[in-house]
């Protein structure tokens, strides 16, 4: 289709085609997709035939869809998915002058705080400045505290130079930091560098643990436990594998908190055709931003011993603490405080990133796991996987330090370091109330308070006759609504199905990192369009 691309949408395969528009008639409360020249949907991409110019033999493709990889096919990205191609069409239509009832797309899809505006921290990018570029390191305008770390860091590289491999496990001083920094935030929980892989953001540690643990054929293949909602690396990372995904419901109407009636639930209707071996928590929780008490965790962890699971604790929000009843706990520490029962048999890895909490710095793509109980001669097996991929990037590796190794009381930058981390923080704290107390003034919306994490889930009310018309374009109810508010206003926001959510039940997930000022408009767009969304469809 020229000008269009081959997506996958809720399991199926269509072309979105650059001529397919959303109209809102206003009159008569109808809207239809006007198609220029081609249907935006079909049921099958078939490969071009290819000439073959020595030969004049015409020949296929030999890497289709129907030949290719079909765990990979059936891979899903729900925060990088359909809307959001429409949402570059989108933008693009406005760089080439095209007229819309808005001049900007504001992409609040995904999680990406200096896309939104957000500041980098000084003191970490002055560090890894002097580690990629250590000329600067004889500069008088560069602080000595963050000279001393780069000159650490640089002095644990081959060459002394961030352009040479690593181990494959991280550089050794980094990891050393790793474990002070764990150490230290679970007031005194021992912490080993041995135990610490520096990873490529938590996504590549998370698939890496899911590859060790999956196996089995039939009803002995891994399930894996996420939480429904969930942060679709999780399913992504699950199809790839041919793994077993196991749903577990947060409940909606206690906050979305985490019930052990439920695992217990999920867990034995799992054991009825697979062999269920992990289970994933996400805290402060993705979408949802609840998080969970230690009670919970506890009882969580008893459950994972009682059952033998392997626990993945997603914790890269761990900074992302808005609600003043809140606090975190890692489940390290809450493992460890419960005896040595559990401290010294229950499996567990959890992950941490540079690209979130105060920092915001996704692209440098830096992000550690910490492994306990695991067999040694499993550790030596994961070491081989993560060789195969050499490293990651060693500038990612050099800002998780700065995250795990700030300055500290008496450093030359540490009021400016906790100057600027206070106030982003306190920022966020300020957007996560404003989103919450607006979104609940509005008819046919509720949402929970966001305790945690970055972003806002709401449940939203569609009528019936919404409902009709997205089956008519073959679309779930909430990607049809997200379609329509990003058409009308520009405001590019991820649906409810993309995460996975109750029968009957829609949501839409946007991240709350807009500056204050722009949130308020967006939130006020989002306010108006829903009200004319229900007007429309009554």
């Amino acid at each position: 289709m020229a000008g269009g691309c081959v997506i996958q949408l809720f399991g199926r395969r269509v072309a979105w085609g650059r001529g397919c528009e959303w109209h809102r008639q206003s009159r008569n409360g109808q809207r239809r997709m006007a198609v220029l020249g081609q249907s935006p949907y079909c049921s099958a991409v078939e490969a071009p035939a290819v000439h073959h110019a020595v030969s004049g033999r015409v020949r296929r493709k030999i890497l289709t869809l129907q030949s290719m990889n079909p765990q990979v096919r059936a891979v899903e990205y729900a925060v990088r998915g359909p809307i959001v191609l429409k949402a570059g069409e989108i933008e693009k239509e406005l760089q080439n002058g095209v007229k819309k009832p808005f001049d900007e797309v504001i992409k609040a899809n995904i999680g990406d705080a200096h896309a939104m505006g957000q500041q980098p921290i000084t003191f970490l990018r002055q560090v890894v400045a002097l580690c990629t570029y250590p000329d600067l390191l004889d500069n008088p305008s560069f602080p000595k505290d963050a000279k001393r770390r780069a000159r650490r860091i640089l002095e644990s590289c081959s060459g002394q130079s961030l352009g040479s491999y690593s181990a494959s496990q991280g550089v050794n001083c980094i990891r050393e930091d790793v474990a002070k920094f764990i150490e230290k935030r679970d007031e005194g929980v021992p912490a080993h560098p041995d135990n610490i892989y520096l990873t490529t953001g938590a996504s590549d540690g998370i698939s890496s643990i899911l590859k060790i643990l999956v196996s089995g054929e039939g009803q002995s293949r891994t399930g894996v436990m996420i939480p429904i909602p969930q942060y679709p690396l999780y399913s992504a990372a699950i199809s790839e594998l041919d793994a077993i995904q196991v749903n577990y419901y947060l409940d909606e109407e206690n906050c979305w908190a985490l019930d052990v009636n439920e695992l217990r639930r999920a867990f034995y209707r799992a054991k009825e055709y697979c062999s269920p071996k992990v289970l994933c928590i996400i805290n402060p929780g993705n979408p949802t931003g609840q998080v969970q008490s230690k009670h919970c965790i506890e009882e969580v962890i008893h459950f994972a011993l009682e059952e033998g699971l392997f626990l993945l604790a997603d914790e890269v929000y761990q900074d992302n603490i808005y609600s003043k009843s809140c606090q975190f706990y890692s489940f390290k520490k809450v493992l460890y405080d419960m005896g040595p029962e559990y401290f010294n048999n229950v499996e567990l890895a959890s992950f941490h990133s540079t690209s979130k909490g105060y920092m915001g710095e996704c692209g440098y793509r830096g992000g550690y796991m910490e492994v306990v109980n695991l067999h040694p001669d499993i550790t030596a097996q994961l070491v081989k996987l993560l060789s195969v991929r050499l490293c990651p990037p060693v500038s990612g590796q050099a800002a998780m330090d700065v995250v795990v190794n700030p300055p500290q009381p008496g450093e030359e930058s540490y009021e400016q370091f906790i100057r600027e981390k206070d106030a982003i923080l306190c920022n966020l704290a300020e957007k996560a109330e404003l989103t919450e107390e607006l979104f609940n003034q509005v008819p046919g919306i509720k949402c929970n308070p966001l305790q945690g994490a970055m972003y806002a889930f709401p449940r939203i009310f569609i009528p019936d006759k919404a409902i009709e018309k997205a089956k008519e374009h073959q679309m779930a109810p909430d990607m049809y609504y997200c379609m329509c508010l990003l058409e009308e206003t520009g405001i590019c926001v991820v649906p409810g199905s993309g995460f996975g959510q109750k029968e009957g039940t829609h949501h839409f997930r946007m991240t709350i990192l807009p500056p204050v000022e722009k949130l308020k408009i967006l939130l006020q767009k989002v306010k108006d369009f829903h009200m004319r969304f229900l007007e429309d469809y009554a």
